[in-house]
């Protein structure tokens, strides 16, 4: 142990096992060298004296919900779902036994659980209008591992989104600092500079927000509406939502950032009925690549629109 950091050598206990697990203990003042509070980073020295507190086992509270779900992968280490919209990945307000993980509850009992958390598995999440490809954890070092590739930014993450407005170019990037938008605190929106545009020099970061890139291709337009393809760089809430939005491409259906007030501008009144009638707004998860931790094999998941989408594309001619 001597020279490991604190949480690297915790983690090589059987009943720890990862470092995001003893990262927990250590923050929660449940663990002591020498007597004493230390941080994850300490170096351990021959002969000092580590004590742990283990928790108790936490009973989960997460109640299972019967849905059958789609599943695209399942093995010993993750499961890959394709998530239909409406569905809520985990509970919240208003949502507390009938959310994605309530039925991964139902559907295995081999969940990532850390302790006793209320999120188990879940790496990444997309939001409850949003359909598509998701990945979920089923251990804790597979968790780790995941949780690893996202923030390192090795994940292959495509979205299709249908819009209101008129790309101006087919294809380009967006890029801005986001957090919570200052009045609206259910929205995001991009930090803005003293000409009030996004800031976007990443060397040189605001005191809030945090960096956000997204790539776009425009793969038809019609009728003021456009269909585009969105590679994601990063993966913070409502990237794609704000990116379009603030862009005058409001997601079809996006209520939330400023789709209803767009409807007009749609030529065709068929297709403005259409959109009113949306029960949720047009984006989609439709693609997720990813390394196995365990098997070191590059994985990748492909799905397409839910029928009732593709329909309406077609209708619309946009594919």
């Amino acid at each position: 142990m001597h020279g490991l950091r604190l949480d690297k050598a915790l983690s090589l206990r059987q009943e720890i096992g990862t470092r995001s697990r003893a990262g927990h203990l250590i923050d929660s003042s449940l663990v002591t060298v020498n007597g004493k509070s230390a941080k994850s980073s300490l170096a351990l020295k021959a002969g000092d004296r580590v004590e742990v507190a283990m928790p108790a086992p936490t009973p989960t509270e997460l109640q299972p919900y019967d849905l059958k779900l789609d599943v695209l992968f399942e093995d010993q280490d993750l499961i890959v779902i394709n998530k239909p919209a409406g569905l809520v990945v985990h509970p919240a307000a208003g949502h507390a036994h009938d959310t994605l993980v309530n039925a991964l509850i139902s559907h295995t009992d081999d969940l990532s659980m850390k302790f006793g958390e209320e999120r188990p598995g879940i790496v990444h999440r997309l939001d409850k209008e949003t359909s598509g490809v998701i990945v979920i954890a089923k251990n804790d070092s597979t968790h780790e591992a995941l949780t690893a590739q996202f923030k390192e930014r090795s994940t292959h993450r495509v979205y299709f989104a249908v819009c209101i407005g008129t790309a101006r170019n087919f294809s380009g990037v967006f890029k801005s600092f986001l957090a919570r938008h200052p009045i609206d605190r259910k929205r995001y929106a991009s930090v803005p500079g003293p000409d009030r545009k996004p800031l976007q020099d990443k060397d040189h970061p605001p005191e809030i927000g945090k960096w956000a890139v997204t790539h776009y291709e425009v793969l038809n337009r019609k009728s003021g509406l456009s269909y585009l393809k969105l590679k994601l760089e990063t993966g913070r809430t409502h990237q794609i939502r704000v990116h379009l939005s603030e862009n005058g491409l409001s997601i079809a259906g996006d209520t939330l950032y400023g789709a209803d007030k767009k409807i007009r501008s749609i030529e065709a009144k068929a297709v403005q009925e259409d959109v009113k009638k949306l029960p949720r707004f047009l984006l989609h998860a439709a693609e997720l690549g990813f390394t196995h931790p365990r098997t070191q094999e590059r994985m990748s998941f492909q799905q397409d629109w839910p029928e009732d989408i593709q329909a309406l594309l077609k209708k619309w001619g946009l594919r």
